[in-house]
């Protein structure tokens, strides 16, 4: 059995306006037990974030989980003006071994709306059945047309790494080495825009050259059923409750999916975690 969680943290902001990382790690571990952990909003050294005081929180989580493999994905790295740096971001965690790891930095298109770079974290994570590669992500918040470019810069990723196993590049020393892959993958994250979004409906479209498509796990388990709640549950700041937190499979995964469940008791994060169960 293989378990992932995906969760935008907040920085670990909760609804009672308190930055608690421990309560993150311990509501995700009263979830479930599980192997892999997917977060994203990741802070380090934001000041100006609501109840932040800077902490670098990609080293504060790996402390908070021993025996686990932390893998940084930082989208925004840019200067704090006293002569270091500030950084944003997503993180995986895995007590599984985990292979190559790599981040792809999704288009950024031009838009007068708020906004910054957007990044897709991949970790190579050794299961008993073999490799697994498990993303995550945090598309924009702000305008449809950069969630639609940054969609197809997922796709083009998961092409490129499903055609990196069928042609597989020669092996060499050193930098060249080759490691473990799979075209088995699990697409996890924020994708800031509801289940009947067309932008979503997109991930899932077929690829030519038997590349698996990316479906959505909430929908392989319950078929038409309304995705639950995960954004907006307990504030509406953001406009009424609604989902945009999702867990995607490739279709040769979609018969090893037991269980997929959106945690809607936490009020640890603006966010509700998603757990997803694979028979592997």
């Amino acid at each position: 059995m293989l378990r992932i969680i995906t969760w935008n943290i907040q920085w670990g902001l909760g609804i009672d306006g308190t930055v608690d990382l421990r309560r993150i790690v311990d509501e995700a571990h009263a979830f479930a037990e599980f192997d892999v952990l997917c977060l994203q909003e990741v802070s380090d050294n934001f000041t100006d974030l609501k109840g932040s005081r800077g902490l670098n929180q990609f080293a504060e989580l790996a402390r908070l989980l021993p025996g686990y493999t932390a893998v940084e994905g930082v989208a925004l790295d840019v200067p704090d003006g006293a002569g270091g740096r500030r950084r944003f971001g997503n993180m995986i965690l895995s007590r599984l071994p985990v292979a190559q790891v790599l981040r792809y930095t999704l288009p950024w298109e031009a838009a007068s709306t708020r906004n910054m770079p957007r990044l897709m974290l991949e970790a190579v994570v050794e299961t008993p059945s073999g490799p697994v590669r498990v993303m995550t992500t945090h598309l924009e918040y702000s305008a449809g047309r950069l969630r639609k470019a940054q969609v197809e810069g997922i796709r083009e990723a998961h092409r490129t790494a499903c055609e990196r196993v069928v042609t597989p590049r020669e092996d060499g020393p050193g930098t060249y080495a080759l490691f473990p892959t799979s075209p088995s993958a699990i697409l996890t994250g924020d994708f800031n825009m509801r289940p009947d979004d067309p932008v979503k409906r997109r991930i899932s479209e077929p690829f030519s050259r038997q590349v698996p498509a990316l479906l959505d796990a909430w929908q392989v388990a319950h078929g038409g059923s309304p995705h639950p709640t995960s954004f907006c549950l307990f504030e509406q700041s953001n406009g009424p409750p609604h989902c945009c937190d999702f867990m995607f499979v490739t279709e040769d995964l979609a018969s090893k999916v037991g269980r997929i469940d959106y945690n809607q008791a936490t009020q640890a994060s603006d966010h509700q975690p998603v757990l997803l169960e694979l028979d592997l």
